[in-house]
């Protein structure tokens, strides 16, 4: 019998879809996930993990124009769990690579629990992104 009350999905829309496929087909490579299904040139572009049950991102191509901003009313960030702290390390040198803003180096988070290791950056259009790990460290 399938799990309730975790959120299946998650859709948000951006200026540039083509752009963001780009970004995202290479990060998902690093974090772990994939597409699940292949879509025309207007999208949705979808996401989730390889071979399990989880959480799928799915963008979709903004139909308006807007301004972005985590300090506003709605997302703030969106967190990638992944395997090891190996994992949100190299997630850290992907989004350096990129020259992306990188707002937290990769570290301990206790605040959020025993063995949250984590680090924070934005993508090409803002979102903020982390890549988080709940396991001790593995050396």
């Amino acid at each position: 019998m399938p799990r309730t009350g975790f959120i299946d999905h998650i859709g948000i829309g951006v200026p540039d879809l083509a752009a963001t496929k780009e970004y995202y087909d290479d990060l998902m490579t690093v974090l772990g996930l994939r597409e699940w299904f292949e879509t025309g040139p207007g999208g949705p572009l979808n996401y989730g993990p390889d071979g399990a049950r989880g959480t799928q991102l799915f963008f979709y191509q903004a139909e308006e124009p807007g301004f972005y901003s985590r300090l506003q009313t709605g997302l703030h960030h969106l967190a990638f769990l992944v395997e090891s702290r190996a994992v949100v390390r190299e997630a850290h040198r992907w989004a350096r690579a990129r020259d992306a803003v990188v707002l937290d180096e990769p570290r301990e988070f206790p605040q959020y629990g025993p063995h949250c290791f984590a680090t924070y950056w934005l993508d090409p259009h803002g979102f903020k992104l982390e890549a988080v790990c709940h396991r001790p460290d593995e050396s």
